[in-house]
């Protein structure tokens, strides 16, 4: 039998990113999927990043992940989004080339010498008690190992549906499902239950008349989401859009009893905030239009991916809804779009580890958990592959808080609050949104990075060196006057009054639209850019900042308060019944953990931090 530390199943995003975690944290790993041609895969929006996501993507990164520099090596249209706002809650967003990601994550991760790859279908978990000790594949391999990361995606019991008349047992679209693996994951008596999503049909972008659509060309100057390398990024190409009208909508409730959705054979949830272009005719009737956007796929192919169109319907209706968009009259569709339903173990049954409650060495991350988006899926997978290397080695496991990442954020939602719909990463879901900033996220995650080794020396120097030049930038705009000389020029132009005395730049720069660049530049200091963007965010917002530290500082103290893991929560007569019984069912781990558990009442609160107290005393 074959012998690794760390096995992790499935190669999508939360896959790659456990599997590499994992190897550069000192564990043998083997990731183990069932086509390494797909490793990798963009199974449905060929796009990475948006508003929160983006910074996923930048505190995968800082972790050594792979994501964003396989961003940078594929992507072929930029945008930064929310510059309308402040530089604070800027977010990046690239459409990829699903050929050149796919192919950029498998080399990325094959320059790991502690990872190896294996293809087979797992179909039995090796235990020990409550511990995972091994697993085999329909195959007939078996491999024994310490710990099992299970990224299953959306191929747990998968079936795919296009109208009502055709299902197809499937993991995604050309890959079969898993089934064998749901049933022994549930004899270790875990709850399972099912969820749904969907993809767009994908057309001939030679047979669109894209003359007469609006052109949406990406960013011309440029960005890189990974800290570390500096790709060339690729020719860049421009996105269309259009709009699905009321010609679409009298098609779609003609046909909609033919809908999988509508017609009664999908039974699980799907994500609220990616709708069906069902759902979207259905739930907003009084919309005269919705946005439809044409997404190049790739370089090496014409098919555009046709975003805002979700469905379940039939083929040959999805083609005859499709020629009633503008500009799409005579499009070929040379794929049918559909839904998907698989089944997810809610993730109220995890550690905030993600380690599954009761079984040793056993991790869940990604689309199993009941969330949806490639970058939830990697920011799970770069935590899940730690701790797993972390358990095999006897490490102190990593558990990121709210004021942390926004990783952090998800993972502390989706263990103490759970899912009742596919979850999503938002700005909102954070309390501290102007301390993780994409801007600032390898900068926040440095000290994890070097306590799990999970950085080469030459990573490391190179984040040193950038982090210690953005130091120096905003010391010295602290420590430098300018006069108003040099400075009444620059605030003339952004329509600010003028100084009569010399006043420090970093004064200056709190005013709006006041540069630090241009004013450093006017005293004759030439930085580069890239170095910069940190301090004057931290210049512009520091009482907003500050006061979130404070904020975040007491949510630090409240996660220190920690609960003896032995706690008998239903005997605590001082609490609601409800409290008890949640407490009892999800055991949190600190003051903090229990706090944001729904339904518990500040006197429950109080109570706990009672009992805890007579109990040690």
């Amino acid at each position: 039998m074959e012998r690794y530390d760390v096995v992790v199943v499935g190669g999508g995003h939360a896959g790659a990113e456990a599997a590499n975690a994992a190897a550069r944290a000192g564990a043998s790993t083997l990731l183990l999927t069932q086509n390494l041609e797909t490793i990798g895969q963009m199974s449905c929006n060929p796009a990475i990043g948006g508003i929160a996501k983006g910074t996923v993507v930048r505190e995968v990164d800082a972790l050594g992940g792979v994501m964003g520099r396989a961003t940078d090596l594929a992507r072929i249209q930029f945008r930064m989004l929310n510059r309308s706002k402040g530089p604070a809650v800027w977010s990046p967003r690239a459409q990829c080339d699903r050929g050149l990601y796919r192919r950029a994550v498998r080399a990325i991760l094959e320059r790991q010498p502690r990872l190896e790859f294996a293809q087979g279908t797992v179909s039995e978990f090796l235990m020990s008690g409550e511990r995972v000790v091994g697993l085999r594949t329909k195959e007939g391999r078996s491999f024994e190992c310490s710990a099992i990361v299970l990224t299953a995606g959306t191929f747990l019991r998968g079936r795919i549906h296009m109208g009502t008349t055709t299902q197809i047992p499937a993991g995604r679209s050309g890959d079969a499902p898993s089934v064998e693996l749901v049933e022994t994951i549930t004899t270790q008596g875990l709850r399972v239950e099912r969820f749904k999503t969907g993809t767009p049909p994908r057309i001939d972008g030679r047979t669109a008349n894209i003359a007469q659509l609006e052109r949406q060309d990406g960013d011309s100057k440029p960005y890189w989401f990974s800290s570390f390398e500096k790709s060339q990024h690729p020719q860049q190409l421009p996105c269309y859009l259009t709009y699905a009208g009321e010609p679409v909508k009298e098609i779609i409730l003609k046909h909609l009893k033919e809908s999988a959705l509508y017609g009664g054979l999908i039974s699980g949830r799907g994500p609220r905030y990616c709708p069906s272009v069902e759902d979207k005719i259905v739930k907003f009737p009084n919309a005269s239009r919705h946005q439809v956007f044409l997404e190049p796929e790739g370089l090496d192919t014409s098919e555009m991916y046709v975003n805002g169109l979700s469905t379940s319907l039939p083929a040959s209706v999805q083609l005859e809804f499709l020629r009633r968009v503008p500009g799409l009259e005579k499009v070929r569709m040379t794929r049918a779009g559909y839904a998907i339903e698989y089944d997810y173990f809610p993730p109220d049954q995890l550690l905030p580890t993600l380690q599954v409650r009761g079984i040793q060495g056993l991790y869940f991350a990604g689309q199993i958990n009941g969330t949806t988006g490639y970058e939830e899926a990697a920011g799970q997978g770069v935590v899940a592959g730690i701790n797993a290397a972390a358990g095999v080695m006897n490490c102190e496991p990593l558990i990121l808080g709210r004021n942390q990442a926004f990783i952090g954020v998800m993972i502390d939602d989706l263990v103490n609050r759970g899912v009742d719909e596919p979850y999503r990463l938002f700005t909102s879901r954070a309390e501290f949104r102007l301390l993780l900033r994409q801007d600032n996220a390898a900068r926040r995650l440095l000290p994890i990075a070097e306590r799990y080794e999970l950085l080469a020396e030459s990573e490391l120097r190179l984040l040193h060196s950038v982090i210690d030049s953005e130091n120096s930038a905003l010391l010295l705009a602290d420590e430098t006057l300018i006069s108003p000389a040099d400075a009444n020029p620059i605030l003339e132009s952004s329509g600010s009054h003028p100084i009569t005395s010399s006043v420090r730049i970093s004064e200056l720069v709190k005013r709006p639209g006041v540069s630090l660049s241009r004013t450093l530049e006017a005293n004759g200091i030439q930085i580069d850019e890239d170095h910069l963007a940190w301090g004057e965010i931290e210049i512009k917002y520091a009482g907003y900042i500050n006061r979130e530290r404070e904020a975040a500082k007491r949510l630090a103290e409240m996660d220190d308060f920690r609960l003896p893991a032995d706690l008998p929560f239903r005997a605590f007569n001082s609490m609601s019944y409800e409290a008890r019984e949640k407490l009892e069912r999800l055991r949190p781990s600190t003051l903090g953990q229990a706090s944001r558990i729904p339904g518990l009442s500040p006197s429950d609160l109080q109570g706990l931090v009672m009992e805890v107290v007579r109990r040690s005393s």
